[in-house]
């Protein structure tokens, strides 16, 4: 039987100062977040594991400081981590040490084992974003994990729009989960308090949500129908 959980929408809206943000791989997600972040007005700074050198083209398009990804969190008030599961035991240690005091860090990642190898913790059902926090050593809210790359560019709408897309967000800390949705409000996305980090597999790889550019309401509905067993597809 599949367990039922209450989920509730974003209702109301704060405005986000402009703030620095970390952003810790440069690939469709975070490439896209580095994008319309900086077009926001906030202060970004990027990086990626091949070295600020090859981040030029896109600091150039941008205005973000690209840097090594043991820089990336200096002052950040919000750190975004959008990097393969395979890669977060290799991030540098202590990357998070000069981040601003109550950052919020961001998972954006997916466990694919065609791509990260067998990881034993989450196979046997912990969730990614808790292992991703276990290996960094710091809390995590999972959001964008389910997002289309394209979708942060292309989709955003102003808040009051009809069939406005809505993202799922999870965490434990009501404030750094209230911070990431304000943030997601402002990129043109409503939100859906998806619950605590424990109840993230909901937006996981195989789940109804997983993809979905559906409403707020359509969301709630995805991630109540989910069911905590891996597809067949998913283990291949």
């Amino acid at each position: 039987m599949k367990r039922q959980k209450h989920f509730f929408p974003l209702s109301r809206h704060r405005k986000v100062g402009s703030m620095k943000i970390g952003i810790i791989g440069a690939g469709n997600i975070g490439g896209n977040l580095t994008r319309r972040l900086t077009a926001l007005g906030h202060e970004v700074s990027v990086a990626n594991s091949r070295g600020p050198e090859t981040l030029s083209a896109l600091a150039e398009e941008t205005g973000a400081t690209p840097v090594a990804a043991s820089e990336a969190a200096r002052g950040a008030r919000v750190v975004v981590v959008t990097v393969p599961l395979k890669a977060v035991p290799s991030l540098p240690a202590g990357f998070l040490d000069g981040a601003a005091e109550g950052a919020v860090v961001i998972d954006t990642g997916n466990y694919y084992p065609q791509r990260d190898g067998r990881i034993t913790a989450v196979e046997d059902g912990l969730p990614e974003s808790r292992w991703t926090e276990q290996q960094i050593g710091h809390p995590v809210v999972k959001a964008f994990n389910g997002t289309y790359a394209q979708d942060i560019l292309d989709r955003g709408a102003p808040q009051g729009s009809p069939g406005r897309q809505a993202l799922p967000v999870a965490g434990d800390a009501p404030a750094a989960k209230q911070a990431v949705r304000d943030l997601i409000d402002e990129l043109g996305f409503d939100t859906v308090d998806a619950g605590g980090l424990d109840e993230s597999w909901r937006q996981q790889p195989g789940t109804p949500v997983y993809g979905s550019r559906g409403d707020a309401d359509a969301i709630v509905k995805a991630l109540a129908e989910a069911s905590p067993e891996r597809t067949a597809e998913w283990r291949a």
